[in-house]
């Protein structure tokens, strides 16, 4: 019973605090989340982590259908090459 009046309390205290707060903070977190997502080098390391996944996504994925039969193996493989094939990126990166 103390756990769920410490949660209730403290759901209370923030929400009187987000309404004391406003659409103002909520603006000013907006605005600075966009500034940082719209950095370059914040841009720069999200596609190369993006890289670096796709990368080792292939390397496991190769180990992987070496333990499938022949079917399932060479109907993953051609499903690779048509994404490969495809201009669009799945995570919303440019390939640079």
């Amino acid at each position: 019973m103390r756990y769920r009046l410490t949660f209730a309390a403290g759901l209370a205290v923030g929400y009187v605090l987000g309404t004391r707060a406003g659409r103002e903070r909520y603006e000013q977190l907006k605005k600075s989340a966009r500034r940082v997502a719209q950095n370059p080098a914040v841009r720069n390391t999200a596609e190369s982590a993006a890289q670096q996944g796709r990368q080792l996504a292939g390397a496991t994925l190769d180990k992987v259908t070496t333990r499938f039969p022949d079917s399932v193996a060479t109907r993953v493989r051609t499903l690779r090459e048509r994404n490969a094939a495809s201009e669009d990126d799945d995570w919303g990166t440019s390939n640079t």
